[in-house]
């Protein structure tokens, strides 16, 4: 018999630690690494590693796959791009607990917020649980190639237990938050990682309304938070607008201290934030010296939208001549879009804004102009453009005005052009502010949003992202690879407990990622209709991942799925085998 199960041969292996990269070999047996370094031996399968990149399984904390993940055992598009790990159920939107009459209510607080189509939610979810341990129950049936974690969410408990009284404005009793805090303690004994809420005006259900735990008080959230410290573990991570008057680094700094649990947000530079960015990390960190945990999490490039004609948004989508066209079949539209005398008239239209729901009205204004924020998607895009490379520029030195060089781009590709728009991470027309922020302990490599926003971002890629240009291609100034790997591997699975996965070491997880650096590429996007109901989503490959592992099986070569299925569900902190042997 071979003494293990695979062997990775000749590597450069960069372990998740944050030291130095080094050559050798990994041993893999029973789904653990079981050697590192020079190993002697068979195995029953070998890899020739030889010239290539060698890490661990990337963790995704912040991830949306809340509905696909009972029905795919694939988890793409974050799998395609060496995610072994995600974590499901932030910023307050999922499916468990869920009272009967409130399914459809679920599904359009996910549509409405994260941009997964309803009807295929609909479709595809089965609904075999009501409380939150039954939903566990339910994915843990399925077996898929990642491993996925999940937090309780708080749109989810306010509504099973405040029924037809929630509502924006909504006030809970003090039997309320005592039921709510019941549910959470249960869910995180059952096996969730956390509890997450969402308290932003930019996430709103389908009708338009904002969601629940948007104005909950500090009271509540902190019954809450005490909930899980009764449990022993968990992460509350919440997504908020940071208005000075919430105070919401004083109370997760007085949570964080009484419960001894950390505390995450999303960190960004938004313009629905009261608190900018800068404010928002030595607000933390003063908490922090005071004995709290609190991470920020960040984004390695511009929140945004990629536009396009099928997409869920486009430049031109409030024109008169749009609204025409915009419920026929693709090929009819398309017929429309490619006739001169169309494109003249949309070109001569304003936009309508009649029909727009005040709320929205400043995104949609800044879609619909600002060609000097908008960029074409060409072949090498970088997602860090110069202004020189905005449509408005190259429009100039075209001879053409900003709205023709947008429509002609759009019909690009037979009608698949893509433009970006980065509305969130983007103020100084750079990502600058970010390089300093990633080589701190308080930060987190995260809000891939993997899964959501099926019809304008695909951010499930940010991993590719991360090594394809803050290590390898920024002009402006490169991150380390070691750096890079940790931030993306073990500080991930440190923040959520996950201390069995993230480092290339004997005893630890084998979730393990083969790289051509050289190679390494993000494919251009395209619009995908593989969902149930046919519903659609936006999705990225990516070039020179030359294997993926999970567990020690091989889920991915050369980014196609080998049909192995070795990821499971996570029920609560996790620990190396070898760290429990060693006590």
């Amino acid at each position: 018999m071979p003494a293990f199960d695979l062997i990775i041969r000749g590597g450069t292996i960069v372990d998740g630690t944050g030291e130095p990269r080094f050559t050798g070999d990994i041993a893999v047996k029973d789904g653990l690494v079981a050697q590192v370094g020079n190993v002697s031996g068979d195995a029953a399968e070998e890899i020739d590693a030889s010239g290539l990149l060698v890490t661990p399984g990337f963790v995704d904390i912040h991830t949306h796959y809340d509905g696909q993940a009972t029905w795919d055992q694939e988890m793409a598009p974050s799998s395609w791009h060496g995610v072994t790990t995600v974590v499901m159920g932030n910023c307050g939107v999922g499916f468990a607990p869920a009272r009967p009459d409130k399914h459809e209510w679920l599904i359009g607080l996910m549509e409405g917020v994260e941009d997964i189509p309803g009807t295929a939610l609909a479709e595809g979810m089965s609904w075999d649980w009501e409380t939150f341990p039954e939903y566990l129950d339910a994915l843990e049936k399925l077996p898929r190639t990642v491993d996925v974690g999940t937090h309780v969410p708080h749109g989810s408990v306010r509504a099973y237990v405040l029924g037809d009284r929630e509502r924006p404005g909504a006030v809970p009793t003090d039997e309320d938050i005592r039921q709510m805090s019941a549910i959470v303690e249960e869910g995180v004994r059952a096996g969730a990682l956390g509890f997450s809420t969402s308290r932003t005006v930019l996430h709103r259900d389908v009708d338009g309304e904002v969601v629940p735990g948007t104005t909950a008080t500090k009271e509540e959230l902190i019954e809450i938070g005490r909930a899980m410290g009764r449990a022993g573990h968990g992460v509350f991570e919440m997504a908020s607008d940071m208005k000075r008057e919430w105070d919401e680094f004083g109370w997760m700094g007085a949570l964080s201290r009484e419960t001894g649990l950390p505390c995450t947000y999303a960190a960004l530079q938004s313009i629905a934030k009261e608190m900018p960015l800068d404010e928002q990390i030595s607000s933390m960190r003063a908490e922090n010296d005071n004995g709290a945990n609190i991470v920020a999490q960040i984004a390695l490039r511009g929140n945004g939208i990629v536009m396009a004609w099928q997409g869920t948004v486009h430049p031109f989508r409030l024109k008169p001549s749009w609204k025409e066209i915009e419920d026929l079949p693709w090929e009819q539209q398309k017929a429309k879009l490619f006739d001169p005398e169309f494109k003249a008239k949309m070109l001569a239209e304003q936009h309508d804004f009649s029909e727009v729901n005040q709320d929205i009205i400043g995104l949609i204004m800044v879609v619909c102009g600002g060609w000097n924020m908008q960029f074409e998607m060409d072949p090498d895009f970088n997602y860090e453009p110069t202004a020189a490379e905005s449509i408005l520029e190259r429009a100039k030195a075209a001879g053409v005005s900003g709205d023709e060089y947008a429509y002609d781009l759009l019909c690009s590709d037979d009608g698949k052009g893509f433009i970006y728009l980065p509305i969130l991470n983007y103020a100084d027309g750079n990502l600058d502010f970010l390089k300093d922020l990633q080589q701190s302990d308080d930060t987190v490599n995260s809000l891939s949003d993997g899964g959501a926003h099926c019809g304008t971002i695909c951010d499930a890629a940010s991993p590719t992202f991360m090594l394809q240009h803050w290590v390898r291609d920024r002009s402006r100034g490169t991150i380390s690879l070691e750096n890079a790997i940790k931030r993306q591997c073990a500080d991930t699975a440190r923040l959520y407990g996950l201390e069995d996965r993230g480092v290339l070491a004997p005893g630890y997880l084998a979730d393990i990622n083969i790289i051509d650096m050289e190679r390494l590429k993000l494919g251009k996007p395209w619009l995908a209709f593989d969902l149930p109901a046919g519903g659609k989503r936006l999705l990225q490959k990516a070039e020179g991942y030359v294997a993926t592992i999970k567990n020690g099986a091989v889920t991915f070569r050369e980014g196609e799925w080998t049909g192995e299925t070795p990821g499971g569900l996570i029920r609560g902190p996790q620990r190396a085998e070898l760290a429990e042997a060693a006590e």
